[in-house]
């Protein structure tokens, strides 16, 4: 699977098990909202500053974003 697909979808869910709309958490990673969607839509490729934001606000570390689909993300 290509990695911004990957990448998109683990944030994706742990967006959701957090209970936050897209919105909530664009505004909690400091990030715009329809970037957001892009990077859980695999159309955009964070660097690693967003993907640090993107953690951060997640509570999980930055290598759980990048999970494979056979093994749940770590939290932080």
């Amino acid at each position: 699977m290509d990695i911004r697909l990957r990448f998109g979808r683990n944030v994706k869910a742990l967006r959701k098990a957090t209970g936050l709309s897209q919105d909530e958490f664009a505004d909690r990673a400091s990030i715009h909202r329809t970037y957001m969607s892009g990077i859980e839509r695999g159309k955009r490729a964070p660097t690693i500053i967003v993907v640090e934001q993107l953690a951060l606000a997640l509570g999980v570390q930055p290598g759980a974003l990048f999970a494979d689909d056979n093994s749940p993300p770590d939290q932080a």
